[in-house]
């Protein structure tokens, strides 16, 4: 299927695209689309585990601010800037190079799916974990995070019932919020975010706010009212309402699996691992998406139960119920260990099995023989 996106936000089209347009001109032609992609993911990635480094319970904002070193934020500022660039350009450069495929449309959503978790797990490290006096607690980040990917799920969602990609307002926004506030931090310090700001709320309650209103009043019904318009136009994809909603089962099974862990967990799971457990639910969701996308550019159907809803069950009965006692900590690491190589296999797989089916290579613009 043809790949459309719509995208109305002023500050990517008045101040963005001119740079992102500025920026495309000194990328060699030669470059593959997905090479830009693939680049920027990796950046993310690896602030990530720099931070990861520093900070890996959140606290090292919090109690003893410092130690994160500041080139730490700088670094964080830049990785993100060029991760946000690479993301915004590869379409173009695609479009440029006419290499234009659904592998590229898979590859950038793909990644985009598990780099939106990873932006905000790096980020909650310059608010810290709540230690009583400042920073935010542990179950404000799972909200935070499973609002975040809820937004991310209902663009594609939209995009599986109307065909196209309205692009959320909240990703350009969200982008240029992390770089400043990595500048913002290098520049002052971590203390920056320990201090009031506007009636009492520190800036990291005046993000959540915004982030909680952004999704409920602006993000969710713009969808609603795409889907409703396609309705009215006659240009829904499905037909029936229950195909429609087929989408959002195995992404709704699995935060209430997940809540029901963070909620019941007798050794309080969340709050002891919180890098761990937040990294599986990134992880987790980031697998049920690329499945939506894959089923919406494919024109199939996805399952009712995503397979791997079941073993999460499993884990967070035996977990709940007190069945792993003291080895909640160990199970949730192999666990998500497993999911994670789990996740890394089915991307590989389905890349190899896509650029073999179109006879391109991935990282390349040379095209393959054919036997």
């Amino acid at each position: 299927s043809q790949y459309s996106a719509v995208d109305t936000n002023p500050l990517s089209v008045y101040i963005m695209q001119p740079i992102w347009n500025k920026i495309i001109k000194i990328v060699p032609l030669w470059i593959a689309p997905n090479l830009l992609t693939f680049s920027g993911f990796v950046m993310v990635l690896f602030n990530y585990f720099l931070i990861s480094f520093y900070d890996w319970d959140y606290t090292a904002s919090g109690t003893s601010p410092g130690l994160v070193p500041t080139w730490v934020w700088l670094f964080s500022a830049f990785t993100t800037f060029c991760a946000y660039a690479l993301d915004s350009i590869d379409g173009k450069h695609a479009r440029r190079t006419q290499s234009s495929t659904p592998l590229g449309e898979l590859f950038d959503h793909g990644l985009d799916s598990w780099a939106t978790s990873i932006f905000v797990l790096s980020f909650f490290s310059v608010c810290s974990c709540d230690n009583g006096k400042t920073g935010v607690s542990v179950y404000t980040m799972y909200t935070y995070l499973s609002i975040v990917l809820f937004n991310f799920m209902c663009s594609h969602w939209e995009k599986y019932n109307t065909g196209v990609l309205f692009l959320p307002w909240g990703y350009d926004i969200s982008q240029v919020v992390l770089i400043v506030a990595y500048l913002l931090t290098s520049a002052l310090g971590v203390e920056v975010w320990q201090k009031p700001l506007l009636l009492g709320y520190y800036i990291t309650d005046i993000l959540v706010i915004l982030l909680i209103g952004f999704s409920l009043f602006l993000s969710f019904p713009q969808t609603l009212y795409n889907i409703h318009r396609a309705y009215l136009k006659k240009t829904l994809k499905n037909d029936s309402l229950y195909e429609g909603l087929l989408p959002l089962v195995s992404p709704l099974l699995l935060f209430v699996l997940l809540t029901v862990w963070v909620v019941l967990s007798p050794s309080n799971i969340l709050a002891k691992q919180p890098r761990l457990f937040l990294w599986m639910v990134g992880v987790a969701f980031s697998n049920v998406i690329c499945k939506v996308i894959i089923c919406q550019m494919s024109g199939t159907r996805p399952e009712l139960f995503h397979w791997f809803l079941f073993p999460l069950a499993l884990v967070v009965y035996a977990a709940i119920s007190g069945l792993l006692g003291w080895m909640e900590e160990a199970v949730l690491a192999v666990f998500t260990a497993l999911l994670t190589a789990a996740h890394v296999h089915f991307g590989v797989c389905v890349g190899m099995q896509l650029s073999e089916h179109l006879n391109i290579y991935i990282f390349s613009l040379k095209k393959r023989v054919q036997e």
